[in-house]
């Protein structure tokens, strides 16, 4: 005798066939995604529709207490849970085909499936899905700070939390698979993980006050960002080489904001000074990612009320950039006078 499952899942197969049988291409389920017996997830999850008539399949109903949400995930949707831009991974990496209304259909949907694998195992690809989940959880840390509402800071430590496993996640090159319960257990299972990850975690379950919150979401923050840093894939061998006569023409761009900066140093601006040496931070991260050079760091040593080290530090890294140009032939184009200028322009 067929169980309740079974039965209800003969129910949407037979309405497929019957009324949308070139329309919708395959019903899938997702492994672990039932709870205690609820029903979700046990005889189906969704349909990728074929068409947008396919979309008329969608419905939900209550069958004995359990809601079942019978809902359409396009071809489209399913490209981007494969390249982890859609965040239930599950719904492709844990996916038992039911239904399909072509063996072409559930090819296309496995090649999918290999896609979520082969980017999984890419370094430079989960390093960067890492990067964006990372973004999401600071965003949320630094709206946490604003807030005061208890449940509204709870809320977004475990939104940030959800974020930084996710992260954890894709480095380990999987996702959260028993995406029903909480990651503890899980997170065992995985070969690596920040420093204190999972302690802190449990911190924040036991965690009193929106203080407490924060910083426990601040302390996960930190050691995830280490945790990624230390796996950067390294370049490739056979990446082209910087282009120095690039970061030349750019310091001929911006050398005057060092004029305007040591200006406002020697005049004691001290408003002035610190707007234009954000400026010139902002711009400074950028060539350091670009050509590896480490820190370059400009307003660590700033203080208002005394602006020489500030000086100093933009005149060191000014030369630091000038040798690092001469080394490699790329001297910025100068000249002394206006017409030194006009003669070689003849």
């Amino acid at each position: 005798m067929k169980t309740d499952t079974q039965r209800l899942t003969d129910w949407v197969i037979r309405k497929i066939k019957a009324e949308y049988p070139d329309d919708v291409a395959l019903l899938v389920a997702v492994e672990g995604a039932s709870i205690n017996g609820d029903g979700h997830g046990e005889p189906f999850d969704y349909f990728v529709p074929a068409t947008e008539r396919g979309n008329g399949l969608a419905q939900t109903f209550i069958i004995g207490g359990v809601g079942n949400d019978l809902y359409p995930r396009s071809w489209e949707r399913m490209e981007r849970t494969a390249s982890l831009d859609d965040p239930c991974t599950p719904c492709l990496g844990n996916a038992i085909i039911l239904y399909a209304r072509a063996p072409e259909d559930e090819a296309r949907f496995e090649a999918l499936r290999q896609k979520l694998l082969a980017n999984l195992a890419d370094p430079r690809f989960v390093y960067a899905r890492a990067l964006e989940r990372l973004d999401e959880a600071m965003r949320l840390s630094a709206t946490m700070e604003f807030e005061e509402r208890l449940y509204r800071v709870r809320a977004m430590a475990g939104f940030a939390c959800t974020a930084l496993t996710a992260a954890v996640a894709c480095l380990n090159g999987t996702w959260r698979k028993d995406w029903h319960h909480g990651p503890l257990a899980e997170l065992s299972t995985w070969e690596a993980l920040p420093d204190g990850f999972a302690e802190l975690y449990r911190c924040v379950l036991c965690a009193k006050d929106a203080r407490d919150l924060r910083g426990l979401t601040r302390l996960l923050i930190a050691s995830t960002r280490r945790f990624i840093a230390s796996r950067r894939p390294q370049d490739e061998p056979d990446k082209a080489a910087p282009d120095y006569r690039g970061l030349a023409g750019w310091y001929e761009e911006l050398c005057t904001w060092w004029r305007r900066l040591a200006f406002f140093c020697a005049s004691g601006d001290a408003d002035s000074a610190f707007r234009e040496a954000c400026q010139l931070q902002e711009e400074l991260d950028v060539v350091r990612e670009e050509f590896g050079l480490g820190e370059l760091d400009l307003l660590g040593c700033f203080d208002g009320a005394d602006l020489a080290p500030l000086a100093a530090r933009a005149r060191a890294l000014e030369e630091q950039l000038l040798a690092l140009l001469r080394s490699h032939g790329a001297d910025p184009c100068a000249y002394g006078t206006l017409d030194d200028f006009l003669a070689a322009r003849q």
